[in-house]
């Protein structure tokens, strides 16, 4: 007899997206630009972690936004869901999904971010949205930010490096709260809030040509991201009684190379820097190895009155993570530093790898028995899946035997998590459409 796998009747099984990426109409309803919208398409054969930090200069903004050929910018095109939503609905639903993660987007409701007043035609677009996804029997869970802030918070600002973006963000979340608390329970304030330690653009909306020191201003800007996240959830809570708020976290384990105590040391110190954005938003504080870490790397991070006391009074409910690919830092073995998309680790010739990615589903398991051990509240998986250069064939499909190998291990080896007694509320793959 082969093993059994039973998931709780309540769990969140579907498929996760992102505005910035199935939208489109990035013009139309009285939408502002956002910080996706300048992103241009790179070729496979140029993508390094260099040129996936998105843009880095005023200088260089101003160059993208003079183009005016919208087909190199795929995120302003989209799969064009926000004129097809009704069909991608429906056809989400054909494959027995009951979830589907999103985002709505910053600049369609507050098109400069830093407005008095939202703008109507963008709440209305997503009260369709959630409309159809209920009639549908779909749960949405909503992501506030997903790479996705108001381009004018950028240029007037600087991004989340002033604190004055805090009240916009809780201005924004209070709105969407009020206008769809009876059709949304689930949401996340921040998606992948670490990114910003790789690409300070993207996640939290910086051009770091304006800073002195760019580790500083990241940090100082993450500061103020986990007090927007606290504040929220205190907002949520209030507005949505039977809510559940909460973190997202790339995360990325670290193994050392070797079984040298310098290697294992290193793999220690790389998982707690990967874990510090989760420790603030679930233990409530700034852990000491990371107070260290700012003393000796001369970070000095401003804090408001009252930002130790909300941090620690509103932690999040549940933590979302993605999960993608392991790293194996070293600084004792001879071996040369490789990419491993916009991480550095090295290569483990037992794993399968494509895109230079590594294909480690035992690795699922092990990171949410080590979360749910340190922080023991609910986990939820809410991006996961694998890179690939499809081959159509002649009658139109795809051959994908290796993707549904990848999907099934994965959720083999959460389930295992779950039988540890792990508490999974829900997995959703990424990249549904």
């Amino acid at each position: 007899m082969g093993k059994s796998y039973h998931f709780p009747k309540s769990f969140l099984w579907g498929g996760s997206t992102a505005a910035n990426q199935i939208e489109g109409a990035y013009k139309q309803g009285g939408k502002g630009l956002s910080t996706s919208d300048m992103l241009k398409f790179i070729p496979q054969d140029k993508r390094n972690p260099e040129s996936l930090m998105g843009v880095k200069s005023e200088k260089e903004l101003k160059s993208v936004m003079s183009e005016m050929r919208d087909e190199d910018f795929p995120k302003r095109r989209g799969i064009d869901f926000y004129h097809r939503y009704k069909e991608d609905i429906a056809l989400f639903g054909e494959m027995g999904f009951k979830t589907l993660r999103m985002s709505i987007s910053w600049p369609r409701i507050f098109p400069n971010g830093d407005e008095q007043m939202p703008n109507e035609d963008g709440l209305v677009f997503y009260d369709k949205i959630f409309d159809e996804l209920l009639k549908n029997d779909i749960e949405p869970l909503v992501t506030l930010s997903h790479f996705e802030m108001p381009l004018h918070l950028v240029q007037k600002y600087n991004g989340w490096t002033d604190r004055r973006v805090i009240d916009y963000f809780v201005q924004y979340a209070k709105v969407v709260f009020n206008r769809y608390k009876g059709k949304v329970k689930y949401w996340i304030t921040f998606n992948e809030i670490n990114v910003s330690t790789i690409s300070p653009y993207n996640g939290s909306g910086i051009l770091i040509n304006r800073l002195e020191n760019v580790e500083q201003g990241v940090y100082q800007a993450l500061h103020h991201q986990f007090v927007a996240s606290a504040k929220v959830v205190k907002i949520c809570h209030e507005i949505i009684p039977n809510a559940l708020i909460g973190c997202m976290l790339a995360r990325i384990e670290s193994y050392p190379s070797t079984s040298s105590p310098e290697d294992i040391l290193t793999a220690l110190e790389e998982n707690q820097k990967n874990l510090f954005f989760t420790d603030v938003q679930v233990r409530g504080y700034y852990p000491g190895y990371m107070n260290r870490y700012f003393a000796e790397n001369n970070i000095n991070i401003e804090m408001a009155p009252g930002d130790k006391e909300i941090l620690v009074q509103y932690p999040v409910d549940f933590i979302s993570l993605s999960y993608y690919i392991r790293v194996v830092p070293s600084k004792s073995a001879n071996k040369l530093q490789g990419n491993v998309n916009l991480y550095k680790g090295h290569s483990n010739p037992y794993l399968e790898t494509d895109w230079g990615w590594s294909i480690y589903p035992n690795g699922l398991r092990i990171i949410l028995k080590k979360m749910y051990d340190r922080y023991q509240i609910p986990l939820l998986v809410v991006e996961n899946g694998s890179g690939a250069i499809d081959k159509v064939e002649e009658d139109g499909s795809i051959q994908d035997d290796y993707r549904i190998k990848y999907l099934k291990t994965s959720i083999i080896q959460m389930n295992e998590a779950i039988k540890d007694g792990v508490e999974v509320l829900g997995y959703t793959t990424w990249g549904c459409y």
